[in-house]
């Protein structure tokens, strides 16, 4: 039996059918994301954090600063009262007139991811690491007070904050800013060695000193190795992210070149 051999325009209309059925699957999982809103977690003390979505654990709620989840904070599930719908457009922290937390006892409060960002392009830290050393010292919490007198969201000690010239450790917008600038000096003393510095942070830079190293204390070893772990997690996600978007750029680059040889075959077959 001799099977007829398909014409030029048999073979270019399934190699258009071909490429649009690929460039069909790019588009699908390129919007199989869920679009959200932005919205504010509301936290006990009044204090918001604007997020893109969020994901519950249990004790423990990851909030996505971004659309790409590659940027999360994560926060006590029990340190969150609420949430909002954020329906203000960004505005500079100095006219900020309102706020959308109906909880907020002290007046006007620009979100936390809005106070972490701007301090830590002051003193050119990574945002995600600024956060990480705030879960580990507050939980999120701008009035906790440790034991040792530490207080704020990066529990800066009284002497600490006076030095810092922070006034009010309970003010979440100066705290991070003070703590932001201190772990930067710490960074730089010990030439970027980040796990240094968290040490120095935690039990201070004459322990470090003293024990050229991490100090051998159970709180200061856990707590290094507590956000290095989340910080590292974070930049890992960042990563893949990276890759899949590089991969869904290339499909898609790969489908357009696909059609347009296709359709230039086409309309050279058609009739006239």
């Amino acid at each position: 039996m001799i099977r007829r051999r398909p014409s030029a325009t048999e073979r270019a209309a399934r190699i258009a059918a071909k490429a649009a059925a690929l460039f069909c699957a790019v588009a699908v999982a390129l919007l199989a994301r869920p679009a959200t809103a932005a919205e504010l977690a509301i936290l006990r003390n009044g204090f918001s954090i604007r997020h893109e979505h969020r994901l519950v654990m249990g004790t423990t709620t990851r909030l996505y600063l971004a659309t790409d989840d590659a940027s999360f904070t994560d926060v006590p599930t029990a340190e969150i009262t609420g949430y909002e719908k954020d329906l203000s457009l960004p505005a500079p922290a100095d006219s900020q007139a309102s706020t959308t937390s109906p909880s907020a006892k002290f007046g006007p409060a620009p979100a936390l991811n809005q106070v972490v960002n701007s301090a830590s392009a002051a003193y050119h830290l990574d945002p995600d690491l600024v956060n990480s050393v705030i879960h580990a010292e507050s939980g999120f919490n701008s009035r906790a007070v440790s034991p040792k007198g530490a207080r704020g969201l990066m529990q800066l000690m009284p002497g600490t904050a006076s030095q810092l010239g922070v006034n009010d450790a309970f003010d979440p917008e100066a705290n991070v800013v003070g703590g932001s600038r201190y772990l930067r000096e710490l960074l730089e003393h010990y030439n970027f060695d980040l796990v240094k510095a968290l040490a120095a942070y935690n039990a201070g830079p004459e322990r470090v000193e003293q024990y050229q190293g991490v100090p051998p204390f159970r709180e200061t070893r856990t707590y290094v190795a507590r956000i290095v772990h989340e910080y590292n997690t974070k930049k890992i996600a960042q990563e893949k992210e990276a890759k899949q978007k590089q991969l869904s750029s290339k499909a898609t680059s790969h489908a357009h070149r696909a059609l347009k040889p296709a359709a230039a075959t086409l309309a050279a077959e058609s009739p006239r």
